[in-house]
């Protein structure tokens, strides 16, 4: 029994204590990733359901004004698994930094620390990422962040919540049934006055 008790005091010396796998979070402002949206139709605008450009394998559309929030975005699959939720972006309605760094603090407690900094060093745009997996394949990525002056990205405070995993599925599957579709269209390069002619405004 000593011998045993002293190979775990050992191991722990070593190797620090042993790793606990995370609990993924799924939920967010009342909706779960994986969910179907047809769960959702008090809380989700079927009208402004859109194909995402450039993503066809995705789908959009707009949550209904709820308390809390100023705005957000449910994305679902439109391939390989149809309609199920694998992003959720959210605005919430009080914009200021004082606040973020209220959520920024209860994140901490609730998730662990970040796992990444995603923001600009000057700190226009404040943003923070974890990174999630679990024993079922799911992963996910959060990310919280703060800005008032990049007008690229949403002005205020945000956080989105993607499951990773079922996005790049979504994207494979849509690539294989499509394989005409996504393959890049052939572009002329553009030379001598050409090219100037279609570069310069006149």
């Amino acid at each position: 029994m000593k011998k045993i008790y002293f190979l775990i005091c050992l191991l722990f010396l070593c190797f620090g204590p042993l790793p606990v796998l995370a609990k993924v979070p799924m939920n967010l402002g009342g909706f779960t990733l994986g969910k179907d949206i047809n769960d959702y139709k008090d809380r989700l605008d079927f009208k402004t359901c859109r194909e995402i450009r450039y993503q066809e394998y995705l789908g959009e559309g707009v949550m209904k004004p709820i308390s809390g929030f100023k705005s957000g975005l449910i994305t679902f699959g439109r391939c390989d698994r149809i309609n199920k939720i694998v992003r959720i972006k959210l605005k919430f309605l009080n914009p200021t930094k004082k606040f973020y760094l209220v959520l920024l603090k209860k994140y901490k407690q609730a998730l662990g620390p970040p796992d990444e900094y995603k923001g600009d060093p000057f700190q226009t745009l404040i943003a923070w990422k974890w990174s999630f997996n679990d024993k079922n394949g799911h992963r996910v990525s959060l990310i919280l962040q703060h800005n008032l002056a990049d007008t690229n990205e949403k002005i205020g405070n945000a956080v989105k919540l993607t499951l990773t995993n079922q996005l790049e599925k979504e994207k494979a599957c849509y690539i294989e049934k499509y394989p005409h579709k996504t393959k890049p269209t052939p572009i002329k390069e553009l030379k001598g006055k050409d090219m100037w002619d279609m570069y310069i405004p006149y």
